[in-house]
């Protein structure tokens, strides 16, 4: 409860109380007392101070009124309090008073439905799913063993990745390479954080400035005439999912995926969205050139920018990204695609994959399963979650985020970022008006794409329990899909671990 109770007598007072009447009614009508006193030693015996004063008081069952079942002024039972559910709840849960008191297991105490907030218009074609994360039960399901687009949600099965294959601790490197005759390569290894200096939504990230300034220290007064940009990490060929949306470039949610850009390819690189490229890694050799020439090295100004694999080995300059626990702070609780895409990309690699969006199934599949889920029948098309032909459960990531919210094997790192209802990051302006009730308590990634909005995470509900849940909203429009997410998810915190699917 939220609010304390008046403090009631103490037992030994109530006792001594009860004594003192008895003796003086035994005075008056000493035979009725005799049975009387030998119950009353009965009911002491059995341990309930409290039960003697209510021995005292008349019994009421027999009266022709009614029992009084609420008072403006009573305090409520243990039991009705510890199961009052806020006015706004959807879908409130039965009285307790209902509830057996000796069930014969945890599904004899699962009573409160979210049947009606599932069934929202606003859902679309919904699937969703609900776990006990202490228990492991399954406390709903509507579809949600069935494999769907994710939208965003696909970053928590990146940074998992990520997490898995490469470590909080790894820093992605951009390298240069001095090749002869006046020819260095500005070599990148998916760092999409790398900085021009003029701004950036990466705080503290690696800047070309940096590696200028360690070019200039090597090369001394010898001029540069050529810049190769290399971005053979991993092939280009694969940079733009033909499922993606091409406004999403334009408008400037995700760049073309390179594994050598600057701020993320942005053309504002202090703005998150921002327009992208045609050549993320022409305009890194550009960016490049121009501290170069900042920095001093002579003939950089009117150098030759040339994109191939770099002939060299000699590397002179090397800056490194964040680490990667740093980097998925900064990509949760905004949704940034561009760091899903490096990551993924990256986790690719760094496995013994070859870096393409083909092999990404594969990798997560491997590395997720070392968290002791089951990814099989997971399709990975991309990092982010942009294309629609992503598939996977809500199941599966109800049983991934009871890992997250343990934080086990360094899942903390994502736990820690996830979005909080109507306090954080994409969820900051959610979960508004009678879904209001969940602000706080709910741990969770959004997703949007054209063709869904989803949320997956877990709540501490409003019994104690710790839920993990992922529910999509399939077809709908996001202004009818976000109050009807909102609204299942406070649903779903109101019920606890009561909740059923019946």
């Amino acid at each position: 409860m939220s609010e304390q109770q008046p403090t009631p007598p103490s037992v030994p007072e109530r006792l001594r109380a009860a004594v003192a009447a008895a003796r003086a009614s035994a005075v008056r009508r000493p035979v009725p007392w005799i049975a009387g006193g030998l119950a009353a030693l009965l009911v002491v015996g059995s341990g309930g101070a409290v039960a003697v004063a209510a021995a005292m008081t008349p019994d009421t069952r027999t009266s022709a009124a009614p029992p009084t079942t609420s008072s403006a002024t009573s305090t409520p039972s243990r039991s009705t309090a510890a199961t009052k559910r806020p006015t706004s709840t959807p879908t409130p849960t039965p009285d307790a008073r209902a509830v057996p008191k000796d069930p014969a297991g945890p599904s004899a105490l699962r009573t409160c439905s979210i049947a009606g907030a599932a069934s929202a218009s606003g859902l679309g074609a919904f699937e969703g799913y609900v776990m006990d994360a202490k228990t492991g039960e399954v406390l709903f399901s509507k579809n949600g063993d069935t494999a769907a687009q994710t939208g965003s949600v696909m970053k928590t099965l990146t940074t998992a990745t990520a997490l898995a294959v490469l470590g909080g601790d790894h820093r992605i490197p951009t390298t240069v390479t001095q090749e002869s005759g006046g020819t260095i390569a500005l070599v990148g290894h998916g760092d999409a954080t790398l900085s021009a200096g003029n701004g950036t939504v990466y705080p503290g990230a690696p800047t070309l400035a940096q590696l200028a300034q360690q070019v200039k220290a090597k090369v001394g007064d010898a001029a540069v005439t050529t810049i190769v940009t290399d971005d053979t990490y991993w092939s280009d060929a694969d940079a733009w999912d033909p499922t993606w949306p091409v406004s999403e470039r334009t408008i400037g949610y995700q760049p073309k995926v390179t594994a050598l850009m600057v701020d993320g390819d942005r053309a504002n690189p202090a703005a998150a969205t921002s327009p992208r490229s045609e050549d993320p890694v022409g305009r890194a050799g550009a960016a490049f050139r121009t501290a170069l020439a900042n920095a001093g090295v002579a003939g950089a100004a009117n150098a030759q920018i040339v994109k191939r694999a770099t002939t060299s080995t000699d590397t002179i300059a090397t800056v490194s990204s964040q680490p990667v626990s740093t980097l998925v702070g900064q990509m949760i609780p905004n949704s940034d695609n561009t760091l899903a895409e490096m990551l993924a990309r990256v986790s690719s690699k760094e496995s013994g994959s070859n870096g393409s969006a083909a092999s990404l199934t594969s990798v997560y599949q491997s590395a997720l399963g070392s968290y002791g889920v089951d990814p099989a029948g997971i399709v990975i098309k991309d990092g982010s979650g942009e294309s629609a032909a992503n598939a996977v459960s809500p199941n599966f990531v109800a049983h991934l985020m009871v890992q997250v919210a343990a934080g086990a094997k360094g899942l903390g790192t994502l736990a820690n970022a996830l979005p909080v209802s109507g306090q954080s990051g994409t969820l900051a302006s959610r979960f508004t008006g009678a879904n209001a009730v969940a602000r706080g308590k709910v741990h969770a990634k959004t997703g949007w794409i054209d063709s869904a909005n989803t949320l997956g995470g877990y709540i501490d509900a409003a019994d104690g329990s710790r839920l993990t849940f992922a529910f999509y909203a399939i077809g709908s429009s996001r202004a009818a899909a976000l109050p009807a997410l909102d609204a299942v998810t406070a649903a779903t915190y109101s019920c606890g671990s009561k909740l059923t699917d019946s």
